[in-house]
């Protein structure tokens, strides 16, 4: 019959999101049950597969020097990673599984009925029982349908890359949105020839002309092949054959990405057998609560169809605990200037509203937008030697308030966390083109820009 358990708040996944809220409870001397399907994934996609251990081959790839061997190199840097994520790893695991009122299940659950999941087969299933109940479970990469695709050797997740110590000597990544470009970026810096295969006529197809186009030059002056108007129709042992222009071409290709997004991780959870309603990309239906259809059961994360970062992750875990523990108050409706980042190099950080997207909404509005190699008051660009991309605000024209910027520029990913705090909090333009800033630094590049509307 197996074994039974029973617990104040059962969590499928040790994301972000879950964990966080899973910790809360635990410290109130609620009894929780954390479940998460592999042990390699403790703490979720972000220190294992995702942020941390992209981020670091980030970094360890700007360290490369021309007369460092490729191969060499890659492996050492793969080695450093791991090590890294094994030490956020055991971390996480430890931070819950420590605690009286907390226990860590390593397995795979699956609904039983909507206050049941069940975890293992035969003689070793646990059913796990809980009058509240949160599903963590993350996403996972798609793979195109594209023939001859799956099931070939040389095709790769985004997992099974950053683990992998054999550097690839010709890299196709099919998809070029933020994963794709950002893998493009890491891997030529560590002497992979990388083509990046986009279906759209441009890369960052949702980012103004001139964004886009100054991004598209850094990445062409680094190397990188962009095959823009391209659909990948069929891959063959190391051939990838494509049309572009009505023309077939093809390449070789020692590994191949699937860059192509993700999506939620739900076939396994049996989510019918709670009564949990999913849509058609099998993301779990959430109200601005964070909700399922069944109002003790919240999805958060990835699994409920928003944005697939670990910060808004966190935020999901805040909207919770507010329904838990706290005023019930707080909801999805809330957030404002949420910021994205693309860790190209130099990285490029965006928030709200596109020029673009505030034309067409019909606002007035005015444009504040330099080079980063013009702007005199950013000394740090020079000494850092990095004087590539621009820096572009979006504003209204009648209030001075600040819709959007684009910032693709060294440090662009603190800059962008400045900005849609201001953004938040109602700081107008002017505000932020005349505080005060430390020398030298990044921020001050604010006191130059926003000085100047060219449009």
């Amino acid at each position: 019959m197996g074994q039974q358990l029973t617990a104040d708040v059962l969590v499928i996944g040790f994301g972000k999101g879950g964990k966080v809220t899973a910790a809360k409870p635990g410290e109130l001397g609620k009894s929780v049950v954390l479940v998460e399907q592999s042990e390699r994934m403790y703490g979720g996609t972000c220190p294992n597969v995702g942020c941390v251990p992209t981020k670091a081959l980030v970094h360890h790839s700007r360290n490369r020097q021309a007369t460092d061997p490729a191969q060499e190199f890659y492996e050492q840097s793969v080695g450093r990673v791991q090590a890294l994520t094994s030490l956020f790893r055991a971390g996480n695991h430890d931070s819950l599984n420590g605690a009286d009122t907390i226990t860590v299940i390593t397995g795979r659950a699956s609904f039983v009925d909507e206050h049941s999941v069940g975890i293992g087969e035969g003689e070793d299933r646990l059913t796990v029982t809980a009058e509240t109940i949160l599903v963590n479970a993350g996403s996972e990469p798609v793979v195109p349908d594209i023939p001859g695709l799956r099931g070939n050797p040389r095709l790769l997740t985004s997992t099974q890359l950053i683990e992998r110590t054999q550097l690839p000597e010709r890299f196709a990544i099919i998809g070029g949105g933020y994963l794709g470009i950002e893998f493009a970026a890491i891997y030529n810096r560590f002497g992979s020839h990388v083509t990046v295969f986009e279906a759209a006529p441009e890369i960052l197809g949702r980012e103004d002309d001139d964004v886009a186009a100054a991004a598209r030059e850094i990445l062409l002056e680094e190397g990188i092949e962009l095959v823009t108007g391209a659909h990948v129709t069929e891959v063959r042992d190391s051939t990838v054959t494509y049309e572009q222009g009505g023309a077939a071409h093809t390449v070789e290709a020692d590994a191949i990405l699937a860059a192509a997004g993700r999506r939620p991780a739900t076939a396994s959870l049996d989510l019918a057998a709670a009564g949990i309603e999913t849509d058609a990309r099998g993301a779990i239906v959430v109200d601005e609560f964070l909700r399922t259809s069944r109002p003790h059961i919240f999805a958060l994360g990835d699994v409920n169809g928003g944005p697939q970062f670990t910060y808004v992750s966190l935020d999901d875990s805040r909207i919770v605990l507010d329904q838990l523990i706290g005023e019930g108050k707080r909801s999805t409706t809330d957030r404002v200037a949420v910021p994205h980042t693309l860790f190209m190099t130099p990285p490029l950080a965006t928030v709200g509203l596109t020029e673009n997207e505030a034309r067409t909404q019909g606002r007035a509005i005015k444009i504040a937008s330099r080079p980063v190699a013009e702007i005199v008051a950013m000394p740090r660009a020079y000494v850092v030697e990095e004087t590539r991309g621009l820096m572009k605000f979006v504003i209204d024209a009648e209030t001075d308030e600040i819709l959007g910027a684009a910032l693709l520029s060294v440090d662009a990913q603190e800059l962008i966390n400045s900005v849609a705090l201001a953004m938040r909090h109602g700081i107008r333009a002017a505000e932020l083109r005349d505080a005060i800033y430390t020398h030298p630094s990044s921020t001050e590049a604010f006191n130059d820009v926003l000085g100047t509307i060219v449009r």
